[in-house]
């Protein structure tokens, strides 16, 4: 072999050996990128979206939001690629409109009769997840009285043509309040009850004496306490035991999309421990008050331990028997446009998903 055959030789040999080097760096920063596509440290086997995801999230920003609002908080959902757009409403069946029109991806609400007539135009609206439970001593939605009727309303009888408010009509709200009665062999037309759209207005009418009870949730009980303008009156858990009492709703773009709305859930329901955590265990409780300060319309740190803890399951699973409930009276008061059932409102699949990536909550 020539001198210029031998160069030409060496030259071929070390091409071949620089595109191996090339192919094999590529090789390795393959694998390496591959291995950093992991899911976050609380859920280690769930791999992020590819693309973020903006899901719009209706909700009254309370408390009982808390498996929405921690999660916004700690980062949660942006972990799992997703950012969450918040929009605040005064009522349950706002949102309701709105995830029925595809305005809205997921709404934190109570049940409604235009929700399952939503479901009845196959509309693949479903309820998810747990959002407030009434637990003995934890009552999450509440009868009130005024301060000064604390000696006049004693029992359930006593609410024999009182003026009382609902936030809203053909919803959970006006069940709720139905059901106060029924524990006194009363009807609502042994009542004046009266629509008040927003909570903190019924601190304002109880204030003025122009209602005498009213049907509230947390934090606007313990600042009417506060105030000294209500009672707490009685336990939840003995006139409403098996309500389930707020819940997630799921609108089309979440249902037609599991790839975003099973990493919403399994955030959710982290969320929902952390909760449980600091409001039960007491682990973290002062960080947890801070959190929920910055975060939801109570800023009040002292409010907190003033407020009944609201009951929101760790594992995220709802209280079927307490929507059974709910659709029974509806089509008692022929509020539904057709016959829904339990098992075609509810979607479990999702909290499912969940707990098999987070494991089962230890209480």
């Amino acid at each position: 072999m020539s001198k210029k055959q031998k160069l030409c030789a060496l030259a071929l040999l070390l091409s071949i050996c620089l595109v191996i080097t090339c192919i094999g760096c590529g090789s390795q920063k393959t694998s390496s990128q591959t291995s950093a596509v992991t899911g976050p440290d609380w859920a280690p086997k769930l791999t992020p979206l590819p693309k973020e995801f903006t899901v719009t999230v209706g909700m009254k920003q309370v408390v009982s939001d808390a498996g929405i609002l921690i999660g916004m908080a700690k980062g949660y959902y942006r972990d799992v690629g997703i950012k969450i757009e918040a929009a605040q409403f005064n009522s349950g069946q706002e949102m309701i409109n709105q995830l029925a029109a595809g305005q809205m991806d997921v709404a934190a609400t109570v049940t409604a009769s235009g929700l399952f007539n939503a479901m009845s135009r196959d509309i693949p609206v479903k309820i998810v997840a747990d959002k407030g439970v009434n637990l003995p001593g934890k009552g999450y939605y509440r009868l009130v009285i005024r301060k000064d009727l604390v000696d006049d309303v004693k029992d359930f009888k006593d609410l024999r043509g009182r003026k009382i408010a609902v936030v809203g009509t053909a919803s959970l709200d006006e069940i709720a309040l139905v059901r106060v009665l029924g524990k006194g062999g009363l009807t609502l037309k042994d009542i004046d009850m009266q629509v008040i759209r927003a909570f903190p207005d019924m601190l304002v009418s109880l204030a003025n004496k122009s209602i005498d009870a009213a049907m509230v949730i947390e934090p606007f009980i313990a600042q009417g306490m506060a105030r000294d303008i209500l009672y707490p009156w009685k336990d939840p858990s003995e006139y409403d035991p098996e309500a389930q009492t707020a819940l997630l709703v799921f609108g089309t773009s979440m249902t037609k999309n599991p790839e975003v709305a099973n990493r919403f859930m399994t955030a959710y329901v982290k969320s929902l421990r952390d909760y449980n955590d600091a409001f039960f265990k007491d682990q973290g409780k002062p960080e947890m008050i801070q959190l929920l300060c910055n975060y939801s319309v109570v800023k009040d740190p002292k409010l907190y331990d003033q407020m009944f803890p609201i009951g929101l399951n760790p594992d995220g699973f709802l209280r079927v028997r307490g929507i059974e409930m709910d659709l029974s009276w509806y089509k008692e008061n022929n509020l539904l446009k057709a016959d829904i059932k339990a098992s075609e409102a509810i979607d479990h699949r999702y909290v499912e998903f969940a707990n098999a990536i987070l494991g089962k909550y230890q209480k």
